[in-house]
């Protein structure tokens, strides 16, 4: 009998597991939150064990993590190593206590037993050469339990490069799955970290629909879930949330939490005259071309958190003054929505230029 595709695995690189240090916080990449854990805009019921296992995975790749705008020469060296064969894998190993504290073996069986499951199938990528890389599994494949205390699995190139090649990311605190025992609160606090500063608003229906949840009134969501979920955050992550409820529409807004216990704020402070820079910039934007409140979100998320998607943003906006004095026209002809899409669109084209644009098409930074 022949050996299919799916049954020869090349193992490219072993990451160990180092006990003796645990990182206070990891980085969460934009793509793997998006692709794995809220496809279609809703969260995966990921079990609180399982997501410790994918805490550990951020944790012990933690130092080779990067973002190709900065280190444009990790991702040729990344294709080298896992994206110029089908399926290439890397090894890892996680002590099993780390997953299970209390000493579970079910738990810690059941917890790679859905990675191995959940999203299982062929996934393709295309290398910096063109070449497009096939990978066969779930987020882990073949997970090995053995009798000291490991266990040791594969994860497949595709994912691997969305927890490692990072774009852009969002922090969350490793010890937030210890912490917390609610799973959907976890997922939760990945979402909200996502969530610009001033805050978002959303139907009861689709805040349901996006945690799969059942709430029948916006009253039993937010005190029945989202006032416990708000406790656990305030009490062990670095940003919480306030709520507010108006008729079948939930506002949430998030802000930092200045300390929790004996952890630090991981919070950086821009310095109070770089953020009064920005805050008038925004305003410039929004005065000038006529921008709504709910018009502004992604904006101000990309403008004041992102410093070199700020730059495309300049750099956007200083060629769209360009080209309407090229074509003698003032620039506010282009009011509301119609300014951000030409903003957009000249992103896009900007991005497209570039040599990251090559390779993660689709990795242009979105301001609608």
């Amino acid at each position: 009998m022949g050996i299919s595709d799916k049954d020869l695995r090349l193992i490219r690189k072993k990451f160990e597991n180092n006990d003796e240090k645990s990182l206070d916080k990891i980085r969460l990449g934009n793509h793997f939150v998006d692709d794995f854990i809220f496809e279609n805009q809703e969260a995966a019921d990921i079990p609180i064990n399982a997501l410790r296992v994918i805490f550990n995975i951020i944790s012990i790749i933690s130092n080779e993590q990067f973002r190709p705008e900065d280190r444009p020469k990790q991702l040729s060296l990344f294709d080298e190593e896992f994206e110029t064969e089908n399926n290439s894998f890397a090894l890892i190993k996680i002590r099993n206590s780390k997953i299970s504290p209390s000493g579970s073996t079910k738990q810690v069986i059941d917890a790679y037993e859905f990675l191995a499951k959940f999203k299982m199938g062929w996934y393709k990528s295309v290398n910096s050469k063109g070449k497009e890389i096939k990978t066969f599994g779930g987020l882990i494949s073949t997970p090995s339990y053995d009798q000291r205390g490991y266990t040791s699995f594969l994860i497949s190139s595709y994912w691997l490069k969305k927890l490692m090649v990072i774009p852009e990311y969002n922090y969350a605190l490793y010890n937030l799955v210890y912490n917390i025992r609610n799973n959907k609160h976890i997922i939760f606090a990945i979402w909200l970290s996502k969530i610009p500063e001033t805050g978002t608003a959303l139907k009861l229906s689709t805040l349901n629909k996006k945690f799969g949840l059942n709430y029948k009134t916006t009253n039993d969501f937010c005190f029945k879930f989202l006032k416990s979920v708000q406790t656990n955050l305030h009490q062990f992550n670095t940003i919480s949330f306030n709520f507010e409820c108006k008729k079948d529409t939930i506002i949430i807004r998030p802000y930092n939490v200045k300390s929790i216990g004996m952890l630090e704020n991981f919070q950086i402070s821009k310095g109070r005259n770089e953020d009064k820079n920005i805050s008038r910039r925004l305003n410039y934007f929004k005065s000038r071309y006529n921008l709504k409140e709910q018009e502004m979100i992604q904006l101000v998320y990309q403008y004041k958190n992102i410093p070199q998607t700020r730059e495309k943003i300049e750099n956007a906006f200083k060629e769209f003054i360009r080209i309407n004095r090229k074509r003698e026209l003032k620039s506010t002809k282009y009011q509301g929505e119609l300014f951000l899409k030409e903003i957009q669109k000249i992103l896009v084209e900007q991005y497209q230029k570039t040599k990251m644009g090559e390779i993660l098409p689709n990795g242009f930074p979105s301001i609608i």
